[in-house]
């Protein structure tokens, strides 16, 4: 593959759309120092500097999308608080449409790191999972049938909230099969899975699960190539997908397409100092990858590059078009 492809490729993110899909949280960062242990338990004493409230979960990937120069839309569920409102707020900064976001009956999921030292303290968790109710569902699948067919790829994100279920991605697919038919045109389909829903996934163009999540989908242990490559060839048969893609951290990623050899993928992280959001970026890179014309091998190439840029990030980083191409080769 020539370097001077994938800068072109990068350019061509400019005005392709990605619709993302899934569950949506509010990032909040409670940032601080420590100086002593509290009296009252063996826990740090963390004196607060600073807080931060940021697009989490597939909200995360949209801003990645953006970040890299591409377009999209947001479609998932918030709840009618004070949250719900800030996700609406930071959606409508970055330029890009909230009409997909279902105000619902539950809180809004606020994962809230308390950082002291530029190292993760605790993490505490607000939120209430389970399957939308019968109208936050028809809203969402309304959505879809009236606005599907203007994006160039489809990233659905699950972080096992309720919002992706079995039901929900039988009426996605069954869009995404009128919006072939319709328009000659078959979108991507990018799945970041949670393995407890795999079952839901069936024939989806690439799935990026991490070395974990492979282990607990194929139900194969990874240790070496050999098993990773069973892993994959697992996940391949059980879902039916075109291709997957398993992040490794310091391992660099893993690709296996149907019918051809496995390509491993070194890191391309120079340091590693949080891996929060890391798996947004490759899903976020490979949507836009896949949505400008690359190949599945070109689109986890730049999609790894850019993983190795965000680790090196603390918080939920992303990663901007310009830091992608210092990263490449120069172009030839």
């Amino acid at each position: 593959m020539s370097t001077h492809s994938l800068h072109d490729l990068v350019a061509r993110f400019s005005g392709k759309r990605v619709l993302v899909i899934g569950d949506i949280i509010v990032d909040h960062f409670v940032w601080g120092s420590v100086t002593r242990i509290s009296p009252e338990a063996p826990v740090p004493v963390v004196n607060v500097n600073q807080e931060e409230l940021l697009l989490g979960g597939s909200a995360n990937v949209l801003r990645n999308l953006i970040s890299l120069g591409g377009g999209g839309s947001l479609s998932g569920l918030i709840g009618s608080d004070a949250m719900g409102r800030q996700i609406i707020e930071l959606v409508d900064e970055l330029g890009a449409s909230s009409a997909g976001i279902v105000c619902g009956r539950r809180p809004t999921t606020v994962k809230t790191r308390v950082i002291a030292q530029g190292q993760q303290v605790v993490r505490f968790d607000r939120e209430q999972t389970g399957e939308p109710s019968a109208e936050t569902f028809a809203a969402l699948v309304a959505y879809l049938e009236e606005h599907l067919q203007s994006f160039d790829a489809v990233m659905v994100s699950d972080y096992a909230k309720g919002v992706i279920n079995d039901q929900f991605m039988v009426q996605l697919r069954r869009l995404l099969a009128r919006c072939e038919a319709e328009t000659g045109k078959k979108l991507p389909l990018i799945v970041d899975p949670k393995p407890s829903n795999m079952h839901c996934f069936v024939g989806a163009t690439v799935i990026t699960p991490n070395h974990l999540e492979a282990t607990q989908m194929s139900g194969i242990q990874i240790h070496d190539e050999h098993t990773l490559l069973a892993a994959a060839h697992q996940i391949l048969e059980d879902i039916g997908c075109e291709a997957v893609l398993i992040t490794r951290g310091e391992a660099g990623m893993a690709l296996l397409q149907s019918g051809q050899p496995m390509i491993t993928i070194p890191t391309m992280a120079k340091e590693v100092y949080d891996v929060t959001g890391a798996g947004d970026t490759v899903a976020a890179t490979m949507a836009l990858g896949l949505a400008a014309g690359c190949s599945m091998e070109q689109a986890a190439e730049l999609a790894n590059h850019a993983a190795g840029i965000v680790v090196g990030k603390v918080g939920t980083a992303c990663v901007n078009g310009a830091e992608l191409l210092e990263t490449l080769p120069p172009a030839c």
